[in-house]
């Protein structure tokens, strides 16, 4: 049923009757009134059923509201549920479509318990890391988008700036014929206007002498007129020698023409420049930076049966190292393993070929388990001697030494916090920005050795067999105390959430599903498994070690070392 503003009586409306609901039960999936909550509850086979206000049940989100108890194709009760295709059941369900699957489970097995199951905590966790992601990649994305605008008002700008560049450098070259253009022409004008001027003197001199020779021929005497005629001639022929002088003595008479070339250079823009420029975008890896969910894996139904261990390599240890101690083993981001051994108070490294390669440190105090923080960085705590080490792998030194408020047993990393199992029922949270310590005991029972993942804590409990899961912060979420567990040592968890417990009271290695209600043992004695203590997987490589009692070929001397599995 839907959500609405306010539910009314499932019963009284079968008689047309609208009546306010205050009870919802949860499995006749209908709304009851006061009145008619009264014989539900009286009836023998409807009075234990659970049932909910209907306050509570309008707090549901609608999608809930819509989950039915009943089959949609065959309006039966749904009582199966088939693990190879995820899905509940009817009867007739499994006859129509599942006469074929093996793995068909009671689906009351497979939901009870499960909002105390870990699939809770870690769904919540699933739900926060997408909302964390989809946030960070929405102000990814605006962060990107104003910085394209800027990008484009840049390019704008450079656009805008080549093309005044260029008009600034046209402009002065321009500018530069334009003045040489007036110059040559004023230069030619000047030349010819000075040759004219002198010409149209000589004109108007034979004009006035041409003006008066009539007057002269008429009135002039006979002397006169030969001496006139004399000195007219010496004029004409001045004039002509002097027109014949500037011909023939210079180019006062040549063509000088302007004309302009255009540069070529400058002509090519025309006819070999096609466009301004190019725009175009650059894409480079994303800065991005989101956490990965569990992929392909059902967050209630988890399938343990998939869970098989092939061995890799087993780790060369060197002779004169036979007598190990090993309490935690560590593989390392690139696949190299970090040992602890408590004998000789070491942190020993070994190649991603099993060959060991070196001494990292050794440490004052006896050292009770590690883990691997972040880049090169392990975590080491000391019990009795209440501290914890920050070792950096590569530069083979200790870089930091904390004081615990307590005696510790286990530690595990989240990469920003150490988590630290201690006495009296207590978790020690140490911030590793300001080495701050919280100190966390609500629900808590006494934990040894602990893992983490994605907020998440299991850890086991040596003396009664028992493995406890928990919140970060305390709560409990799980208690699992299986028989195929003795002695539990060191324990780890996959990419998927199932935890790996080390048991070392009857050598094998048992994998507990993430809600804490099954478990399997996926290595034994017979796969070379001998009293294993400590245990650790790479969730990003598949790679799982897991130190084990070995002997020589004689069965003379025994000694620790540590398996290789791809998970």
């Amino acid at each position: 049923m839907s959500s609405s503003a306010k539910h009314i009586c499932t019963i009284c409306h079968y008689d047309d009757i609208s009546k306010a609901a205050v009870t919802w039960c949860t499995e006749c999936e209908v709304f009851f009134c006061g009145d008619c909550e009264k014989p539900h509850k009286k009836l023998i086979v409807t009075m234990n059923h659970k049932t909910m206000s209907s306050q509570d049940y309008q707090k549901l989100p609608t999608f809930m509201q819509k989950i039915s108890s009943t089959c949609r194709d065959h309006n039966n009760k749904l009582e199966h549920y088939c693990s190879f295709h995820a899905c509940p059941c009817c009867d007739q369900c499994i006859t129509d479509k599942h006469q074929n699957c093996a793995d068909i489970k009671p689906l009351s097995y497979i939901i009870r318990q499960v909002s105390a199951s870990a699939s809770v905590q870690l769904c919540e966790n699933d739900l926060k890391d997408m909302i964390e992601n989809l946030d960070k990649a929405i102000k990814y994305l605006k962060a990107r988008i104003n910085t394209v605008n800027t990008q484009k008002t840049e390019a704008f700008d450079q656009i805008l700036y080549t093309r005044k560049s260029v008009d600034d450098y046209l402009n002065k070259i321009e500018q530069k014929i334009l003045d040489d253009l007036e110059s040559k022409h004023s230069e030619l004008k000047l030349n010819m206007a000075c040759l004219v001027q002198q010409m149209e003197q000589r004109l108007r001199k034979l004009e006035h002498i041409q003006s008066e020779f009539t007057k002269m021929t008429q009135c002039a005497t006979e002397l006169q007129l030969y001496l006139g005629l004399r000195e007219i001639e010496e004029t004409t022929s001045e004039a002509a020698k002097y027109i014949a002088d500037l011909k023939e003595s210079g180019d006062h008479f040549s063509e000088k023409n302007l004309e302009v070339n255009i540069s070529s250079d400058l002509l090519s823009i025309i006819q070999d420049v096609e466009s301004f420029g190019d725009i175009n975008i650059n894409t480079t890896s994303s800065t991005l930076l989101v956490k990965t969910g569990r992929k392909n894996q059902a967050i209630c139904i988890p399938r343990i049966d998939q869970n098989k261990p092939s061995l890799l390599k087993r780790l060369t240890v060197p002779k004169n190292m036979k007598f190990l101690n090993i309490m935690a083993c560590l593989v390392l981001p690139e696949g190299k393993v970090i040992i602890l051994d408590y004998n000789k108070k070491q942190l020993l490294l070994f190649g991603n070929d099993g060959i060991f390669m070196r001494e990292v440190v050794t440490f004052r105090e006896y050292p009770l388990d590690a883990c691997f923080v972040i880049d090169h960085t392990v975590a080491v705590i000391f019990g009795s001697a209440n501290q914890t080490a920050l070792v950096d792998v590569e530069k083979n030194k200790t870089i930091q030494t904390i004081e615990l408020f307590h005696y510790c047993y286990g530690v595990a990393s989240d990469g920003r916090n150490l988590i630290i199992s201690s006495d009296n029922n207590k978790i020690i949270k140490l911030n590793l920005d300001d080495m701050s310590q919280t100190i966390y005991k609500k629900g808590v029972e006494e934990l040894y050795y602990i893992s983490l993942f994605q907020g998440i804590i299991t850890g086991t409990t040596s003396s009664q067999n028992k493995i406890c899961c928990c919140k970060s912060t305390g709560e409990p979420l799980w208690k699992f105390q299986p028989q195929d567990i003795a002695e539990p040592g060191g324990l780890t968890y996959d990419k998927n959430g199932f935890v790996y417990i080390a048991s070392h009271g009857n050598n094998s290695i048992v994998v507990v599903s993430p809600d804490g209600k099954t478990c399997k043992t996926i290595l034994s004695e017979v796969d070379g498994i001998k009293s294993p203590w400590a245990i650790d997987i790479n969730r990003e490589k598949g790679m799982m070690v897991v130190s084990s009692y070995m002997s020589d070929d004689r069965n003379v001397t025994f000694y620790d070392t540590a398996f290789i599995y791809k998970i």
